[in-house]
């Protein structure tokens, strides 16, 4: 129904509200398509849990063993093996333990919908673009999906790790245990592994910011100072605090912020503007 509201209304005739309700359709289908990926995620949410949430408590986790294996046999990767996380996950609350599943559900279901609802979005998108802008951006929904992917594995397999091992291993007092509620626990996690899926998407905005003019290259040129030492103050603050450590974490942010930079100066040079 959404298909024939959108070819029967003229592109060049389309008011607000008719802008509004071909939007609205767009916005159902990726509600359904999330739906979807939820409720199987739901369905599977022991294994999800056991496996991938609380693999991060685990010693054999990936990202441990290689730690361990760069600690043990490389110069420089000293101190930075963890064996496993030094903290106990309960639940408080009589929902809780579904509400927890739920969460995790969802958020599975988004991430694994999200090829589909972005090029739902990129169809709202693109009949308001010119020809050669299309044109410009082709393959933007394949290098989307990638950098969110990979966002993601960032959050989960560096930047959750290094988080929650130095935080379940800091103490202010040997009388004070770390018992986590699931609640936060789940939070924490979903948490990271968005945010990073969120960041990693830096050089898309900047593609975006770069043709409607509210940045330019030389604006990202002179806040890389301001963005290095802000990286450098994240991951001081997520890692065990050595050198190496922090590197893992800074690097990918840092060539993130390099890639824009590039891309923003390569839409300004094209002088395409939406």
């Amino acid at each position: 129904m959404g298909e024939d509201i959108e070819k029967e209304i003229a592109k060049d005739e389309m008011s607000f509200f008719d802008h509004i309700d071909v939007l609205r359709w767009h916005i159902m289908r990726s509600a359904i398509a999330i739906l979807v990926f939820s409720i199987a995620a739901f369905v599977f949410h022991r294994q999800i849990f056991d496996t991938v949430l609380f693999g991060l408590l685990k010693e054999d986790f990936p990202t441990y063993k290689l730690l361990c294996y760069l600690s043990d046999n490389y110069p420089g990767f000293e101190g930075m093996c963890i064996k496993g996380m030094n903290l106990t996950v309960i639940n408080v609350d009589v929902a809780g333990q579904f509400s927890a599943a739920m969460s995790l559900s969802l958020l599975t279901g988004f991430i694994a919908s999200f090829p589909y609802v972005f090029w739902e979005f990129w169809r709202f998108v693109k009949p308001g673009l010119k020809q050669s802008e299309v044109a410009k951006s082709a393959g933007i929904i394949f290098w989307t999906t990638l950098l969110f992917v990979l966002g993601c594995l960032f959050g989960y397999f560096l930047m959750a790790p290094f988080s929650i091992g130095f935080l379940s291993e800091f103490s202010i007092s040997e009388k004070v245990a770390n018992n986590i509620t699931l609640a936060n626990y789940v939070g924490f996690v979903n948490t990271s592994v968005m945010s990073c899926g969120i960041v990693f998407e830096l050089p898309i905005l900047s593609y975006f910011l770069t043709k409607v003019g509210l940045i330019t290259p030389e604006f990202l040129r002179a806040h890389r100072k301001e963005s290095i030492l802000a990286n450098l103050i994240l991951s001081a603050i997520i890692t065990p605090g050595d050198v190496s450590s922090q590197l893992i974490v800074a690097f990918p942010i840092f060539i993130l912020y390099e890639i824009s930079i590039l891309i923003s100066a390569w839409v300004n040079k094209s002088n395409v503007k939406i």
